[in-house]
């Protein structure tokens, strides 16, 4: 029997999970880490917390399912998608990475269209129009704002691209998380050299782009001794977060798609050849699956909404939960279920972090509309659920347009272990809704790892043979009432855009 590592680097922790090769997880361990925000808008993390999380879940794993570490025939990485990692010429750290939620880079964004002769340019390339979320908009900010930092900089990494350099010694990516870069020829898989000359960035601190299930390195003698793992171990490409979660849920294949709930949200959908939305409100990146795409739209503050207000709001919910043994989380679905649809005429804006799809708009910020004094914080909870769920309605909505037609939708992240939010979600998309028994990205990147040491021949035999399916909601008769607070939903932003760019400049 060969076993297989998955490790997920995400923006609240590190997730580190063992597998047999039927999917099943013999343990796993989270290693959780802070977020700083040293101005409205930034968002940075220090490599080093990833990195003693990874250990720790590494020493963790095989501690708790007692393992041989020689009989892991492979490991895959993911993480959160965008973090720009500097290093210099002796691999240390020269700043915080700026991670994928930071907002600061607006006019670095226009910047980059310009040097590139258009947005129409950029998107035929990089199949994206720049955005603030994107590492290129990072790379000019330091560049611009910290010369004396990019001038050190002799390695530019992406959050588990520089865990694959601690874990092996290689300077490397692959392309699904590469595609989030903004320096991806994305059609044809590769740096693009007239991307990178224009931008006036070094191909050779890029490093070397492999497909996802491709082995990138070997675990070192050193990493062995400090981890337990079996040195000369293969570590896989892997892929981004969102990538990594596709192969975790089966969508793998054209005509399947999935939503997450994390501290971001997504709708995410395969697609085997290059589908582009002109006006660059989803994005398209290279998938897990060589030779295959995928189209998804981003909802930046999801889960971290939901989180938001019960870190702000719920100080009594959490208290009881403590007492009780449970997670705050369900008492919350509890208090949710008892306000209607509609939240008494109470509507959230989840922009807390700005927003990508489909407003592109690094400006706007979170807001309630309609509170009253009859509202309760049940309703202010719910309107939250409600919020979030009409903005990942607005990414679904994109795929229809672009000619992709949604057969299968599974559902993962935190957020889907709540039967509220599946239902709204299934009531908007107007579809069933299938949760998913298994680890997400860890999972995925683990069955990755799979394909790479030959236990399976393909991304799709991997998923044939570990992915299971499990709770399944489909829309109700409250669908046309969500469906109506939907297109009140749609009036909101325009309504306030003009005043976010104010706010903006206060």
């Amino acid at each position: 029997m060969a076993y297989l590592l998955g490790i997920d680097i995400g923006t609240s922790g590190t997730k580190t999970a063992l597998f047999n090769e039927k999917g099943e997880a013999l343990a796993s361990y989270t290693g959780e880490y802070g977020m700083a925000q040293p101005k409205n808008g930034w968002a940075e993390q220090n490599p080093q917390d990833w990195w003693e999380a990874v250990v720790d879940g590494i020493r963790a794993v095989l501690g708790k399912s007692r393992v041989d570490a020689g009989d892991i025939a492979g490991i895959g990485l993911s993480g959160q998608m965008h973090g720009l990692t500097m290093l210099d010429r002796e691999d240390r750290v020269l700043r915080p990475a700026i991670i994928w939620c930071d907002q600061r880079t607006a006019v670095e964004c226009a910047e980059i269209e310009e040097l590139m002769g258009g947005r129409d340019r950029l998107i035929a390339i990089t199949a994206n129009p720049a955005l603030t979320g994107f590492t290129a908009g990072k790379i000019r900010w330091v560049q611009k704002h910290e010369p004396e930092i990019y001038e050190k900089c002799a390695h530019m990494l992406l959050p588990k691209d520089y865990i694959r350099l601690k874990l092996t010694g290689e300077y490397a990516t692959e392309v699904s998380d590469a595609s989030g870069m903004q320096l991806l020829d994305v059609p044809n898989r590769c740096w693009s050299d007239e991307v990178l000359h224009k931008l006036g960035i070094d191909k050779s601190l890029l490093g070397k782009v492999y497909e996802s299930p491709e082995i990138t390195g070997v675990i070192t003698k050193q990493v062995a001794e400090l981890t337990g793992l079996k040195a000369g171990t293969p570590v896989v490409g892997g892929a981004g977060d969102n990538a990594a979660a596709a192969v975790g849920t089966g969508v793998v294949r054209q005509g399947r798609a999935f939503t997450t709930i994390g501290t971001s949200g997504v709708v995410f959908a395969h697609t085997d050849k290059v589908t582009i939305d002109p006006l660059g409100r989803a994005h398209t990146f290279c998938c897990a699956v060589p030779g295959a795409w995928h189209v998804m739209g981003v909802t930046q503050a999801a889960g971290l909404s939901l989180k938001w207000f019960r870190d702000t709001l719920c100080e009594s919910e959490i208290a009881a939960a403590k007492q009780m043994g449970v997670d705050p989380y369900d008492l919350m679905n509890k208090e949710v279920a008892q306000s209607p649809i509609g939240a008494n005429r109470l509507f959230y804006l989840p922009y807390l972090m700005g927003e990508r799809t489909p407003h592109l708009d690094a400006d706007c910020r979170g807001a309630f509309i309609g509170l009253n004094a009859i509202h309760q914080k049940r309703d202010m909870m719910r309107a939250v659920m409600e919020g979030v769920a009409y903005s990942l309605k607005d990414c679904q909505s994109l795929f229809g347009g672009m000619g992709l037609k949604i057969v299968h939708m599974a559902a993962c992240g935190g957020g889907s272990k709540s039967p509220v939010w599946r239902q709204m979600l299934a009531d908007l998309y107007g579809c069933d809704i299938m949760t998913v028994k298994g680890e997400g990205p860890a999972l995925g990147v683990a069955l990755l790892a799979g394909v790479g040491a030959k236990v399976y021949s393909s991304v799709p035999e991997a998923c044939d043979a570990a992915i299971q399916y499990g709770d399944r909601q489909s829309p109700d008769a409250d669908a046309a009432e969500y469906l109506k607070n939907y297109e009140f939903y749609r009036t909101l932003y325009p309504a306030l855009k003009n005043a976010y760019a104010e706010l903006a400049k206060l």
